[in-house]
């Protein structure tokens, strides 16, 4: 099970991951920092899924996700490969990426879904998902939540991670 944990923070460059393989210039490498001035490095590769598919650049905040478990070289700043990318916007909506169990309750037991008709439910290629979200990996983008424990939403959006 993927164990995701999150960046925040401004992008500061992006280049070319140097790969020495065939794959020069499908793999890059986003440097982003945040307000206490920690540093981390993203790989960003054809398969890490940017959240609407926005063009990102230099200046842009942003939340970085990636797997905890996954092995990391032990260089400074860290660098993680990144699985999600979400840019901030000015739009009210809010993106939780997160194991949904049987119940639909992210991992951290944060959030709970209530889906309705009217919730998207679609694969990262943008295919239309058909059956039950529920015991995956979920990028649920959301706007409005109860201030329970768990904060109880009903998504606009789920991005089932196959």
């Amino acid at each position: 099970m993927t164990n995701f944990n999150s960046f925040h923070g401004t992008i500061t460059m992006i280049h070319d991951l140097i790969t020495g393989q065939n794959g020069e210039g499908c793999y890059k490498v986003i440097s982003a920092k945040n307000e206490l001035g920690t540093v981390v490095n993203f790989v960003v590769s054809p398969t890490t899924y940017i959240v609407d598919h926005v063009m990102l650049a230099v200046g842009d905040r942003i939340t970085g996700y990636y797997d905890a478990n996954a092995p990391a070289p032990l260089i400074f700043p860290p660098q993680y490969q990144a699985l999600v990318i979400v840019k901030d916007s000015p739009s009210q909506q809010t993106v939780k990426v997160s194991y949904f169990n049987s119940q639909l309750v992210s991992k951290d037991g944060e959030l709970r879904l209530n889906i309705s008709p009217y919730t998207q439910i679609v694969l990262t290629n943008g295919l239309s998902f058909s059956s039950n979200p529920a015991n995956r990996n979920l990028i649920v983008i959301y706007g409005l939540s109860t201030q329970s424990i768990p904060a109880q939403t009903t998504p606009n959006k789920i991005i089932v991670m196959c």
